[in-house]
């Protein structure tokens, strides 16, 4: 091949006799003879990277749980239910409207009817059961333990010792 050499092979060639031969030559001098091709190898740097961990430091979160004790203070209601029984003994007459459930002054008056057998059939009204209902209040305190937590994160070299430390908090308490 005659021109400039042939890079997109990555080998070129060249035609021709050196200048120089023999033993007084240089050492890069190379005679290919008369007619012949001398190939010489084009080289190529390529580079390379490597990726490799390498621990600089470490990071320790712990918590830690604070308690405080509290009362909490509330009402409490009840109810409670007393029943008087009323003695009644009356006879209704006839036609008369059978007496129904009633609430009198806060009281409840259930009527209790009893069939007697006479020669004639008679509604008598035997009893009545009041029912008085009676609100109390009573003012309760419970000790309760509450719990905050806050967190603290070290962070550590590499040879474990503590560089910088940080400690959370929380702006608001909850109570359960």
């Amino acid at each position: 091949m005659s021109g400039p050499p042939d890079n997109a092979e990555g080998v070129a060639s060249v035609r021709g006799k050196s200048d120089r031969s023999g033993p007084a030559a240089e050492p890069h001098t190379v005679d290919p003879g008369p007619g012949s091709e001398l190939v010489i190898p084009v080289v190529e740097e390529r580079a390379r990277i490597d990726k490799r961990v390498v621990e600089t430091g470490r990071v320790r979160v712990s918590t830690h749980t604070e308690t405080t004790e509290q009362v909490l203070r509330e009402s409490l209601r009840s109810d409670a239910v007393g029943v008087t029984r009323v003695s009644v003994n009356r006879t209704l007459a006839e036609g008369e409207a059978v007496p129904v459930a009633r609430t009198e002054g806060g009281v409840t008056i259930i009527p209790v009817l009893e069939e007697i057998l006479v020669v004639e059939k008679r509604l008598v009204l035997k009893e009545e059961v009041h029912i008085r209902r009676t609100t109390s209040g009573e003012d309760v305190e419970v000790p309760v333990t509450l719990r905050k937590q806050r967190a603290v994160v070290e962070r550590l070299s590499a040879d474990g010792h503590v560089t910088n430390t940080t400690a959370s908090t929380r702006s608001e308490e909850t109570s359960s």
